[in-house]
């Protein structure tokens, strides 16, 4: 399979494998009773951090668990105008690049370093991702060739699914240079596309209607549907003249032949699922019962602003959220883009929805919805690099949570003339007419504009109002990105011992550790019969030999024992079952 190369990509092919591992500091905790110190033990969390960190941190608990990963990277447009740097050039990256490729980091390219920045994150990703799980990226034409090129070799490109089609645009860009861009991609990968498979969308009420009762069958509305097929496909049985009811003979036409044998369309007539029309003369057509369809669509890769929204739509729904911001994301993904994601690749109970690009917060916002539309018991983790992430990401999250007041216009036609040709001779006195009826109204409206509308000159009285969107309940719990495991080659005692015992136990097992027995602080937990004990004391140097041995209480087949050293032999050790790994020397890395 051919594969891409870029400067820099020795340098950061592995890079995912050395980042090291930070413990997430809890902040404060949120839900409908507003926000609390205590840990409500809500399973959302909010993670502000440099994402490619943050995603290290989360592997000891959420490995092979994220059910859907929805992701916005930047495009890599160069615009550097927004409030999420679209452009590699940002200083962080810069830094970034400078410490990991070294200083030929200072002759990337723009898509080199694109390509530097994204790679570990996706290897990542990929870890967290679940054997039925799905990635969706949303891409535009800067980098969409080379993000497929990374992603066929970090998920397979036999995992890739599809690359849909988003209309992000409804009317065309006449300043465009040369084309008005309309869409954008969204890449679809699939951990192991021989187990995921994408739900069926919702059937909608227009296909619904295609189906009636004509002839008022028992087993409810049908549609008709051709009785023939064509010849080349047919066996022998399938050429016939099919007898309708009334004797009519019905010969097939050339190149055709029925869609069933002889037999079997005469049980089909039988059991009233053959239609020859009301008067029993039509050509014969095979019922197809609503009941009997799948109750659902395959989504299909085009996806329609009608369906999914647009960019302005976005930044709409993001003013009506934040009405006191004066600068917004320039293009937000619209909360339905994300609900159809949300729709095609998740269940209802538990699946973990990641994102860890997540700006203002829509993964988020789609999956409260989700959950308030069906009940559900979705959870979602979002993770946002930037300095807004508390003010704008979480901030956003709370208030659809709990509720929110929306501006709302609401218009008025106070006066409307159609234009004709004979009244546009009189087109001054009826621009003097608007004005007066916009002058004689201006006190009783906030607003009185004077447009035209299809072909008609309307004045129109403008109210403010607010309007009242209900929450959809929820919680989540806001973290910060803390210090790392391990600094200078030794555990970092500033994490906390809890933090350091849920590291080393998911190394070994990479299993979450269990409670802990207070009867024997040093026991991790036990899996497969292999029982798992961290000798660590925050100021002193332990050594495992009998005095400790004699504090070992959980029966097993083996042990795994941490400690500073070791006085047991390697006779002992073999006799007890025991494998010794030394503090910090032996504690795996992620």
């Amino acid at each position: 399979m051919p594969t891409l190369n870029w400067i820099g990509k020795d340098k950061v092919v592995n890079y995912h494998l050395k980042v090291p591992y930070h413990v997430l500091e809890r902040k404060y905790s949120f839900d409908e009773e507003g926000q609390h110190e205590e840990d409500n033990g809500s399973e959302n969390m909010i993670i502000h951090g440099d994402n490619l960190l943050a995603l290290k941190s989360l592997l000891p608990k959420y490995e092979g668990k994220i059910k859907c990963i929805y992701i916005d990277p930047p495009y890599n447009t160069g615009n550097e105008g927004w409030v999420y740097n679209d452009n590699v050039n940002d200083p962080r990256i810069k830094k970034w690049l400078g410490e990991v490729v070294g200083k030929e980091g200072e002759d990337l390219s723009r898509h080199d370093k694109w390509l530097c920045m994204m790679y570990p994150r996706l290897r990542l990703l990929q870890k967290l991702l679940a054997e039925d799980g799905a990635i969706f990226i949303s891409i535009d034409d800067n980098e969409q060739a080379n993000l497929k090129e990374i992603c066929d070799e970090i998920f397979g490109a036999r995992n890739f699914v599809d690359t849909i089609i988003w209309q992000k645009r409804y009317s065309p860009q006449n300043a465009a240079k040369w084309f008005s861009e309309s869409h954008d991609f969204i890449l679809v990968y699939a951990k192991n596309k021989d187990i995921w498979h994408p739900n069926l969308l919702e059937r909608s009420a227009e296909m619904n209607a295609r189906y009636s009762n004509r002839d008022h069958d028992i087993r409810g509305p049908w549609k008709a549907e051709n009785a023939t097929a064509q010849a080349g496909h047919g066996t022998k049985g399938q050429f016939y003249v099919l007898t309708a009811p009334n004797g009519k003979k019905h010969h097939l036409p050339a190149g055709r032949c029925w869609v069933y044998t002889e037999p079997v369309m005469k049980e089909m007539i039988k059991d009233n699922r053959v239609w020859f029309g009301e008067d029993g003369n039509n050509v014969p057509a095979i019922k197809r019962f609503l009941s009997e369809v799948k109750q659902g669509m395959a989504c299909q890769t085009i996806w329609m602003y009608t369906e999914v929204g647009h960019n302005q739509e976005g930044k709409k729904e993001i003013k009506s959220i934040f009405p006191e911001l004066s600068h917004l994301f320039e293009t937000p993904k619209p909360s339905r883009l994300i609900d159809r994601i949300i729709e095609l690749a998740t269940n209802s109970e538990n699946d973990i929805v990641l994102d860890s690009f997540a700006g203002s917060g829509t993964t988020a916002h789609s999956v409260l919805k989700a959950n308030h539309k069906d009940g559900g018991t979705r959870r979602f983790i979002l993770v946002e690099t930037e300095d807004y992430a508390e003010n704008l990401t979480a901030k956003r999250v709370k208030r659809v949570i709990k509720g929110y007041e929306k501006n709302k216009k609401m218009e008025t036609v106070l006066k409307d003339e159609n234009l004709t040709v004979r009244s546009l001779r009189n087109g001054t006195q009826l621009y003097a007419d608007a004005c007066l009826t916009q002058q004689q109204m201006k006190d009783k409206y906030d607003k009185v504009n004077i447009k035209l509308v299809n072909n008609h000159l309307q004045v129109i009285g403008i109210t403010k109002a607010k309007e009242e969107i209900k929450g959809t309940g929820g919680n989540f719990s806001y973290y910060e990105l803390g210090q790392p495991l391990m600094k200078d080659g030794f555990l970092n005692e500033a994490v906390g011992e809890k933090a350091i015992r849920q590291y080393v136990y998911f190394m070994d097992t990479k299993e979450n550790r269990p409670e802990e027995k207070a009867e024997e602080p040093y026991f991790l937990g036990k899996h497969l019969d292999t029982a798992y004990y961290f000798f660590y004391k925050k100021d002193e140097t332990t050594t495992l030999d009998y005095k400790l041995l004699s504090t070992v209480k959980t029966k097993a087949e083996s042990y795994v024992m941490y400690a500073d050293s070791c006085l047991l032999s390697q006779d002992e050790l073999m006799n007890y079952h025991i494998t010794f790994k030394k503090i910090p020397r032996d504690i795996a890395r992620l």
